[in-house]
């Protein structure tokens, strides 16, 4: 089982691609994709939903994980932000036909490390340890999404849902479906690369 992890964010989106085979885990490649922060918003998210997709497309995995949604309620506007984030990062599973899954930051927390309080450095030290690395993945975006696909992988597809039959699976639009297979427009003239690992 192939999975993809990501950490979403309007200014650094990280993401973490592991393989599953028999109790180990493999990492396969991980990086940040940062929109240029000078565009507007939604030229912002056109740029983070292309970069995804690219990423999806590169890596092929079995399904995507993305931490639950979760903002202080002093911090409302945050919690707004993050989900448009999510929504286009969601659409690229979507138009891809990858399965979208969510973990909440204390499950993953706890899977890892026993503890649903843990520190970044001690769930960033299991992350090394479970993927064998001698140095912990920079930046914390990119750990945290390897955290994600860490967790959803140790559970296995005989807890979640991995593949939906192909009978109950919504087909996309015609319109949509001529729209996926072609180039990737650039916006503003520039273009969110995944940095990888």
């Amino acid at each position: 089982m192939r999975v993809l992890g990501v950490d979403p964010g309007l200014r650094t989106t990280g993401y973490g691609v592991v393989d599953a085979v028999g109790g180990t885990f493999r990492l396969i490649e991980g990086g940040v994709l940062r929109p240029k922060a000078t565009l507007s918003l939604e030229a912002r998210l056109a740029q983070l939903h292309a970069a995804m997709l690219d990423v999806v497309r590169a890596t092929r995995p079995d399904c995507m994980v993305v931490e639950e949604l979760w903002s202080a309620p002093k911090h409302p506007l945050t919690g707004v932000l993050m989900g448009h984030a999510r929504g286009v990062i969601a659409l690229a599973a979507g138009l891809c036909e990858v399965t979208f899954e969510e973990l909440s930051h204390v499950t993953v927390k706890r899977a890892l490390t026993g503890n649903g309080a843990a520190r970044k450095d001690q769930v960033k030290a299991m992350v090394c340890v479970q993927l064998g690395l001698a140095v912990a993945p920079e930046p914390d975006d990119v750990s945290d999404a390897l955290a994600l696909a860490l967790v959803f992988a140790m559970r296995g597809p005989a807890n979640v849902l991995m593949e939906r039959a192909p009978s109950t699976r919504a087909q996309l639009p015609e319109f949509l479906r001529a729209r996926t297979g072609g180039p990737t427009q650039r916006v503003g003239g520039a273009q969110a690369r995944p940095e990888r690992l």
